[in-house]
């Protein structure tokens, strides 16, 4: 575990949703960060410049002030170059969305969060990585099925019929809109390294998969109740396939899919991010 009491030079990155949303506490962070060690500030205007930035650090220790969005796609960047290995985050929280972040450990007070940066210590830490090459930093999640997600998404709509939707509205008189479906259960086949957790005839509510702290992942599905109460089905293991009908499942602050089949494996201690020293 190496500690950072003489910090060396830190690239703060300072997302811009952090400065629309509170530019007093990304104030706050870089006058303690300032105080502490050298640091070269960018503020990047979007996704693009974030990444040119980061890709550009040189020898020194990335630093982003934002929420888990920016976190995420921090170490996704990081990740699609294979440079995870080699570089060491920190995170000061600004924003909202930061159950991830405090999941991770990271201090959510300013003040506190810019003081681990410069006098905690790093911690490798495992990651969820899909056959997509996504990356995974909290619980993965698969939500039942809902009539919205059953539906084609409105992007692919025909540009013709969109217009002759609009002209139907213009002319009939608008009506409450119906209630949306009530969510129902959908059916997957879930694998954990390999052993089959539940199959496409038995129903399923959700399914979670959680980090471990030993390397591994706890996967849980609860399956549809018939009269009393079913009990969730729990393993651990390192990879976990999931197939059958399209489905979504939220990681972290986004929601991804609809896919048929996707498969995460653990990448054990993948991720270095200073915390604070215990």
């Amino acid at each position: 575990m190496a500690t950072f009491a003489t910090p060396d030079q830190l690239l703060v990155i300072i997302d811009p949703v952090a400065r629309r949303t509170d530019g007093e506490s990304v104030r706050i962070a870089k006058d303690v960060l300032s105080a502490g060690a050298a640091t070269k500030v960018c503020l990047p205007e979007d996704a693009e410049e974030f990444a040119r930035v980061l890709a550009r650090r040189g020898s020194r220790r990335p630093v982003v002030i934002g929420d888990d969005r920016a976190l995420l796609r921090a170490v996704a960047l990081l990740h699609r170059r294979r440079e995870l290995a080699e570089c060491v985050l920190s995170m000061v929280p600004v924003g909202s969305a930061l159950s991830v972040a405090q999941s991770l450990g990271v201090p959510l007070g300013t003040v506190a969060a810019a003081r681990a940066v410069l006098d905690g210590a790093e911690r490798r830490l495992d990651l969820l990585v899909d056959d997509s090459d996504g990356v995974v930093l909290g619980t993965l999640r698969i939500p039942p099925l809902s009539g919205r997600d059953g539906q084609r998404d409105a992007g692919g709509v025909r540009p013709w019929l969109r217009t002759c939707q609009s002209l139907v509205r213009t002319l009939v008189p608008s009506r409450p809109a119906p209630a949306p479906p009530a969510p129902g259960p959908t059916r997957l086949r879930v694998e954990v390294d390999g052993v089959m957790l539940v199959d496409l005839h038995q129903p399923v509510e959700a399914v979670s998969v959680t980090p471990d702290t030993s390397g591994t992942v706890v996967v849980e599905v609860r399956p549809v109740s018939v009269g009393a109460e079913a009990s969730p089905l729990e393993a651990r293991g390192r990879t976990v396939t999931v197939s059958g009908a399209d489905f979504r499942y939220r990681a972290d602050a986004a929601v991804a899919g609809p896919v048929r089949r996707r498969t995460w494996v653990v990448r054990e201690g993948a991720l270095g991010l200073v915390l604070p020293g215990r």
